[in-house]
């Protein structure tokens, strides 16, 4: 069965989806959804997701909905691909950056994206795009240092968890902006950048 995903590919949170199928060499198909594409207001969208937002996956006659859940379903599913852990603590830590992603690093850095991508030059808030910048240096900071001593984010290979934060790089990367020296997150993310499995993911231009 193909798996169905809605949502634009410019949305990072359908890009996570994207790259855990292809990664997982799972068949699916994207259906371009939000912001300009429209449809999740629709009836039909809002009874398989009452959120109104993307991404949504259809797997055969399951439905889900929120990023990060999709991207742990789908590697369940497949435990023998290794994104999965089987040992409780290893999977708790690769659940802890999961989460990290959502409650921390995507705030912080969120509104550098908007003022710098999605909002013209003569209409920029300075003030707010500095913030966002002084918010998440500290956190590469400490992802540069935790990579220091591991090939990935929950221990020396690929997990579920380095997928959401790999986007979140993608995007950081992507800004017209001075990046500090980072090597060892450089190095992580350049390492997930070269696998076939990226490309249409973590190659994506900003929009």
């Amino acid at each position: 069965m193909t798996l169905r995903i809605w949502g634009r590919i410019s949305s990072i949170n359908v890009r996570k989806v994207v790259l855990t199928a292809q990664l997982l060499d799972l068949p699916f198909e994207r259906f371009d959804a939000g912001a300009a594409f429209g449809i999740v207001q629709t009836p039909g969208y809002k009874a398989r997701n009452p959120n109104a937002l993307v991404p949504l996956l259809e797997d055969e006659e399951f439905t889900l909905w929120e990023s990060n859940v999709i991207v742990r379903y789908l590697c369940a599913r497949h435990p023998g691909s290794g994104l999965y852990p089987q040992d409780l603590r290893a999977r708790f830590d690769a659940e802890r950056w999961m989460d990290w992603q959502q409650t921390t690093l995507n705030p912080a850095g969120r509104e550098a994206f908007i003022q710098l991508i999605r909002t013209p030059a003569q209409r920029r808030d300075a003030r707010a795009l500095a913030a966002s910048i002084a918010a998440t240096q500290p956190l590469l900071a400490m992802l540069d240092a935790h990579l220091a001593t591991r090939r990935s984010m929950a221990g020396d290979t690929l997990t579920m968890a380095d997928i959401p934060i790999a986007c979140e790089m993608h995007r950081w990367f992507g800004l017209p902006l001075e990046h500090m020296e980072q090597p060892n997150l450089a190095r992580w993310y350049q390492n997930i950048h070269n696998l076939p499995a990226a490309r249409g993911a973590l190659d994506v231009p900003l929009s």
